[in-house]
């Protein structure tokens, strides 16, 4: 019996599929992220580690895995692409291998097919698609330093600047300043912007926060709901190019990540825009397990005899 496997690497954690060669999943778990943009090199190698040991529990060996398939963000970079080839390697994985970016993974996992739109706002947020003719186009998933609008982290960025605007009277007060002090266990703005600056402190500790953002909503605290329309705003003018760019009007469109998946107030504000500018296209919800799509992919591309080829992020149509 031969295996496959499948990692996700998103912004704060990445799951991992294993199936056999008939796709029936075997085992599913989440191990650290893998995002090069948003981690140090020894840890992530450590989570590479700790998924490929689990990877080779499953298969009964990893010299029984047959192909590989790794989406993770910040593998455009052929340094990236590069560096976590040689260290899958390391782990003594021989197989079949395809390193790409995790856009294309979802799309393939949310449509199970490489054509279409997937939107992602996760920790980070990104659009990509790819037309009948393989056209590819994305926007966005340029970091959260210059980019990520409507992204997890972007909203947890939203809510402590809400805050530190009500402490001081810039905004009338709201809902979202005491569930933040509560969610840091602070009693004071200066600890709040403290814990922004700390060293210690990633864009996976900002974005924790953005759940935060529904709960204020349902209390229908202005100042929430402004942030979930802003929001919403931004990831439709993410989607916008990508559609028109490939003319996918009538498309089909994936919504992923756990902003889409799990904050109905900008996942409702945004269908309402994309659907009153295209009518005919056809949007559904990604699954949770962004991994499907990896595993997915990983048999595909054994299926179609392509278990020793090496791809990054490219314009060819998937096979």
């Amino acid at each position: 019996m031969k295996y496959v496997a499948g990692m996700d690497g998103g912004g704060t954690k990445t799951a991992v599929t294993v199936a056999d060669e008939t796709g029936r999943v075997v085992r599913s778990f989440a191990s650290g992220a893998i995002n090069y943009n948003g981690q140090d090199e020894a840890s992530i190698r450590h989570s590479l580690q700790e998924m490929m040991a689990q990877i080779a529990d499953a298969c009964g060996g990893l010299e029984h895995c047959a192909h590989l398939c790794i989406g993770a963000a910040g593998v455009s970079h052929p340094a990236v692409d590069s560096w976590l080839t040689a260290e899958v390697r390391a782990c003594g994985y021989e197989g079949g291998l395809t390193v790409t970016g995790d856009h294309e993974t979802a799309l393939y996992g949310a449509l199970d097919s490489p054509c279409g739109i997937v939107l992602i706002a996760g920790t980070g947020s990104i659009c990509f698609g790819r037309n009948e003719a393989g056209k590819t186009h994305r926007t966005g998933g340029g970091g959260h330093l210059v980019d990520d609008e409507g992204s997890g982290y972007s909203i947890g960025r939203e809510l402590i600047a809400a805050v530190l605007k009500a402490s001081d009277g810039r905004i009338p007060e709201t809902a979202i300043t005491g569930m933040v002090h509560k969610r840091l266990q602070a009693e004071s703005v200066r600890q709040i912007i403290g814990f922004v600056y700390d060293k210690s402190t990633n864009k996976k500790d900002i974005a924790a926060l953005a759940p935060i953002l529904s709960e204020a909503c349902a209390l229908e605290d202005r100042t929430a709901l402004a942030i979930a329309s802003a929001s919403a705003r931004a990831l439709f003018e993410l989607a916008v190019p990508v559609i028109t760019e490939l003319g996918l009007q009538d498309g089909s469109l994936a919504l992923a990540g756990g902003v889409l998946l799990n904050n109905a107030y900008v996942r409702t504000a945004l269908l309402e825009m994309l659907l009153q500018s295209y009518p005919g296209l056809r949007i559904v919800l990604a699954p949770k397990d962004a991994s499907i799509g990896a595993v997915r992919m990983a048999l595909q591309r054994w299926k179609d005899g392509d278990g020793k080829r090496q791809c990054g992020e490219c314009d060819q149509p998937f096979p």
